[in-house]
């Protein structure tokens, strides 16, 4: 018995409500780790493509594009292809029709699809992460790191520093935004933040976001007001020529004329201009270009075939400007989107370097511990009113330990940024630690026990400078401290023995 189209439009219902139902009761429940979260936030996205996609289908069959419902629903009610016919005789022919199937199928049961759809809650994703992205805790940016700073726009830095910088583009000349080797590193930036966002926060609507998002930009084009691109197409526009002659250090005509005329006409030529003519002519001409866009010049000042010529390249220069303008946009939103991920990434990459093998492997030993005991179903919520830190077992510590050691002190060091660190025993201890030693290698100091209970930055450079003065003052200087006795038993110094030698006196 083949299923109607009505029945295939009244399953396919059922499938989108017991989805939304499956959906409610995955949220309803409390992820224990990281990775429970991802998980999770996976299968309601697989259910909810598996919505859309059934809904997709339901749109089609509604609009009817070949009157099969229509016929259909004309059938049950007694209408046929050439007229009204029995109402009750359609009814038992269909009756018929649906005992002769049982009859040659007696082991045929109804199928519940209700297992099928219970199986999504119990499915574990395949999700890919890199072993740098930690399963979705970092980013892994090392190939856009290189292709940064091996680029013309680039400039060299370590990794962290990247991370925490390469949203900023407003940094970078408008000369080198324009150039293929910048638009195909923002492509592959963009490319890599899509991808990661997908994976770790796949219930984000990106098409909405970057739908809105296009929409402002537009508006905010329009008037010359996108961030970074203020004037949009509507400055010269040739910044690659600018090199030749820069018009803003020419006031008058007669300052242009000291160029002489192969560099005024080098620079004619290269702006698309008529180059002809005495040394006056032809700086009046570049002069033009001052208060005066190119592409808004008189057709008579351009040489022959260069109109058209200039006026192709600029509006190809102004789409490419938008273009990028958006690419930027777009990136500086997914960077909001993740900004907590690169705080975390920016930070994992500064420690990192300052690890030795050992506290690597405690520390991932540390995390692996942690997420199993984050994972496990029986355990409840510890009654903490008082916020103590937990013990080794798992529990709040004894609050007398808590008051011995001083747990409720609050200890800032400058020099690790003013991170807080609570208890006199911590706070000694993080002398060591990787944070203050990042934060002593960028003042350039060396982190030796001098430096000791020295937490301000400026204190930190005083002290500095007083150990390398004392350091030169107690240096051994030969030519002073070294001596030289003459024949009578008379003691001089290397400096006035020397002098007096070449003097003749000794």
């Amino acid at each position: 018995m083949s299923s109607t189209l009505l029945e295939v439009t009244r399953a396919a219902h059922e499938d989108v409500e017991r989805l939304e139902r499956l959906i409610v009761r995955e949220l309803q429940g409390e992820p224990a780790n990281n990775r429970e979260r991802l998980f999770q936030n996976q299968r309601v996205r697989h259910m909810i493509d598996l919505i859309i996609s059934t809904t997709d289908k339901l749109v089609e069959i509604y609009e009817d594009k070949d009157n099969a419902r229509r016929d259909e629903i004309a059938a049950l009610g007694g209408q046929g292809p050439s007229g009204p016919s029995n109402l009750f005789g359609a009814f038992y022919d269909r009756l018929k029709e649906i005992r002769d199937y049982h009859r040659r199928h007696p082991a045929a049961r109804v199928v519940d699809a209700t297992e099928d759809y219970e199986e999504l809650l119990k499915e574990e994703p395949h999700i890919e992460f890199s072993g740098e992205e930690a399963f979705g805790r970092f980013l892994d940016m090392h190939e856009l790191y290189n292709e940064f700073i091996n680029s013309k726009f680039g400039a060299p830095m370590e990794y962290s520093a990247y991370v925490g910088t390469f949203s900023q583009t407003d940094k970078i000349p408008l000369n080198l935004k324009l150039t293929r080797q910048y638009r195909e590193y923002l492509e592959h930036l963009l490319e890599y933040l899509i991808s990661f966002l997908e994976r770790t926060q796949p219930l984000q609507d990106l098409g909405r976001i970057f739908s809105k998002l296009e929409t402002e930009f537009e508006e905010l084009w329009a008037e010359g007001k996108v961030p970074g691109w203020e004037n949009g197409g509507t400055d010269k526009g040739n910044t690659s020529l600018e090199s030749i002659v820069d018009l803003d250090y020419y006031s008058t005509v007669e300052e242009l004329t000291e160029l002489g005329p192969e560099k005024l006409k080098e620079a004619l030529a290269a702006y698309g201009l008529k180059s002809g003519g005495t040394v006056r002519q032809r700086a009046e001409r570049l002069f033009l270009l001052k208060h005066t866009p190119l592409k808004q010049l008189d057709r008579k000042h351009f040489a022959k075939g260069s109109w058209s010529s200039v006026q192709n390249g600029a509006a190809e220069q102004l789409s490419l400007k938008k273009e990028i303008a958006l690419m930027e946009v777009k990136m500086q939103r997914l960077c909001e989107l993740l900004k907590e991920t690169i705080t975390q990434t920016m930070e994992n990459a500064e420690k990192k370097p300052t690890l030795t093998y050992e506290e690597m492997e405690a520390e991932r030993e540390e995390e692996d511990v942690q997420a199993d005991t984050e994972s496990d179903d029986e355990e409840q919520q510890i009654y903490n009113p008082l916020k103590l830190p937990m013990g080794w077992d798992g529990k709040p510590i004894p609050y007398w330990l808590y008051k011995l050691h001083g747990l409720g002190q609050e200890f800032k060091c400058e020099i690790c940024g003013n991170h807080s660190y609570w208890g006199r025993r911590a706070y000694e201890r993080h002398f060591k630690e990787w944070r203050h030693q990042h934060g002593m290698r960028c003042l350039g100091i060396p982190n030796t026990k001098n430096f000791n209970e020295v937490t301000s930055i400026q204190e930190a450079k005083d002290l500095w400078e007083k150990i390398q003065e004392r350091q030169g003052f107690n240096k051994w200087r030969p030519d002073l401290e070294e001596e030289y006795e003459d024949k009578e038993g008379n003691i001089y110094n290397k400096k006035t023995y020397t002098d007096l030698q070449r003097q003749g006196l000794i």
